[in-house]
Parts: structure tokens; sequence; C-alpha cells
């Protein structure tokens, strides 16, 4: 059995908003596309059906004008507390091609209305971990959650 370590990057921080608010950021589409890309990237476009099964698709702009089509489905859906999704499938369980990652991320109450923010990147081999790392999982994903937390404060 391969060891996890080999696959997941994760990180886990203190969001200052509530896990409700956290849960909303992510599910809902005019939220989501407002934080999801680190910038200078740009999020164009979100479709959310929340649900087992339900597309969870975004569209990313580079500033040197590339377009990132990201296409999955949601596995798992705890309101307020946990969402996994995958690029494997399409909506409808099609078959995605080939697959890269797993998103897990859990939203747990931390106290004085903050959020422990759990985000986790499980790569189906290690040499996509490796990519994902090179690619700038740390940075670009701390930014994000930094973005999300700004947005929040302003809501």
């Amino acid at each position: 059995m391969p060891d996890i370590a080999e696959h997941e990057l994760s990180l886990s921080r203190i969001i200052n908003a509530t896990p409700e608010r956290v849960f909303q950021a992510w599910v809902e589409p005019e939220l989501l596309i407002q934080w999801w890309a680190p910038l200078p990237y740009q999020t164009s476009q979100a479709v959310i059906d929340l649900r087992p099964g339900g597309a969870f698709n975004t569209t990313m702009h580079a500033p040197t004008g590339e377009i990132y089509e990201n296409l999955g489905v949601f596995l798992d859906v705890v309101p307020n507390r946990r969402l996994v999704f995958t690029d494997a499938f399409r909506e409808g369980w099609i078959p995605g091609g080939r697959p890269f990652m797993t998103g897990y991320v859990t939203f747990e109450d931390a106290g004085n209305g903050a959020t422990k923010y759990v985000a986790r990147a499980l790569h189906w081999t290690a040499e996509d971990k490796q990519t994902h790392e090179e690619m700038g999982f740390e940075e670009g994903w701390n930014a994000a959650a930094e973005q999300m937390e700004a947005l929040l404060q302003r809501l």
C-alpha cells in the first residue's frame, strides 16, 4: 500500500470567518470566482452542482493569455463541514481522461467565529504531486486562501 505522503499536498490555517461563511465562499459561484485563482490569475467561470456527481468546473485565465479549464465532480458534500471533488470524472460520472488529483477540504469551528481550514490535494501518482509542487501549490493555494479570507471580511 502506497504511503499517502507520497501523494498528498496540504495546507492548514485559521480563517477569520465561520465555517458556514467559508463553505459559502466555496459553493456560491459568484463568490468562488472572486478568490479561486491566485492573482494575477483570474477565474471567469464556476459551475457548481452541489451534490455527489454534480459538476465542479472552473475556468482560469493566466496573465499571459492561457486558459485553464478544470472540469470535475463532487464526490462528497457535507454542508459547512467538508467538500471532496475530483477531476477523475465529469458530470454524470463520465471518466474525465487522465486524472490529476482529488481535493479534500474541511471546515472546522475554531471558536471566536473562526474556522480551521484544511485543504488537501491527493494526487494519483507521486509524479503528479511533484508536478503540482513545481506549479506552485503552496504559494498558490495559500494566496487563494488569503484572497478568500479577504473577500469574506468585505462581505
